[in-house]
């Protein structure tokens, strides 16, 4: 058996057992996101165990803007002052409960931000935006150094140049 990750194929890949505990996380997977990968609303990644195709965990990325306000100061005072800025949204996040324990949220979450790092080549991005739904959740994306913004203490950001660090750091 295998990890791997790769972008959801609704014809191969296994979702309607998915469960992590929230409904709007397990509907999503279930029933919405092959509909945002057609309109091109959001790219969603599984995490399968080749050679079964079962969703053990998966995650969505899109394109999203930044009202430059609202980021910590450090950070802003180094930007041009449009009043909108490029950043990438990390929309979903979730690990099936069955697989809850084996780190493969923090495999998802490096996978993410990596691939959010390496799109800077092709397309701007200043940062990754996170929206913990719970405490939980925000002492998880805290961990990898995301900061809440200033009015929305649950909605995170992770500079670029962090996500940078931290893949050279790792060897990625």
């Amino acid at each position: 058996m295998v990890l791997k990750i790769e972008p959801l194929d609704s014809r191969r890949h296994i979702r309607s057992d998915f469960c992590c505990g929230r409904d709007s996380l397990d509907n999503y997977i279930r029933k919405q996101a092959s509909q945002d990968i057609k309109r091109r609303i959001a790219t969603v990644f599984v995490l399968i165990d080749e050679p079964e195709t079962s969703v053990l965990a998966y995650y969505t990325l899109s394109a999203y803007t930044v009202d430059v306000s609202v980021l910590n100061e450090d950070l802003a005072k180094r930007l041009p002052r449009y009043p909108l800025l490029p950043a990438t949204l990390l929309g979903r996040l979730a690990v099936d409960n069955n697989h809850k324990g084996k780190r493969f949220g923090e495999l998802m979450l490096i996978d993410a931000l990596h691939k959010s790092l390496e799109s800077t080549a092709q397309v701007a991005s200043l940062a990754v935006v996170a929206e913990a739904l719970d405490e939980k959740a925000l002492g998880f994306y805290i961990k990898y150094g995301f900061q809440p913004f200033s009015q929305e203490p649950m909605k995170l950001y992770l500079p670029m140049k962090s996500i940078e660090a931290l893949c050279k750091g790792m060897g990625i």
